[in-house]
């Protein structure tokens, strides 16, 4: 693989990471604090195990970790400038409408 792309490889990871709905919704939520697999399941209206992929997707990519409390998983985001990412593509939105 040519040198200059090797250097792109883990941000490219961490955008397809980002690269479905539920999972913009989820870095949403746990941005503005932790949630439990339970309120994300609620939010996003989907099936636990699908959840719990997407959820996996995000904390390989590190952009969340997990904390097991009991029986209950809770997450957090772990790079929150990610948000920065999100006002810059709601600002090229709003530029393009």
């Amino acid at each position: 693989m040519n040198q200059q792309l090797v250097q792109f490889k883990k941000p490219a990871g961490i955008f397809k990471a980002l690269a479905h709905p539920a999972r913009l919704l989820i870095v949403d939520e746990l941005s503005k604090g932790e949630k439990c697999v339970c309120e994300l399941t609620a939010m996003i209206g989907s099936e636990m195990p699908t959840v719990s992929r997407h959820l996996s997707v995000l904390k390989n990519a590190g952009i969340i970790t997990d904390d097991k409390r009991g029986t209950q998983v809770f997450y957090r985001l772990v790079i929150p400038c990610v948000m920065n990412f999100f006002r810059c593509v709601e600002s090229v939105q709003k530029n393009r409408s």
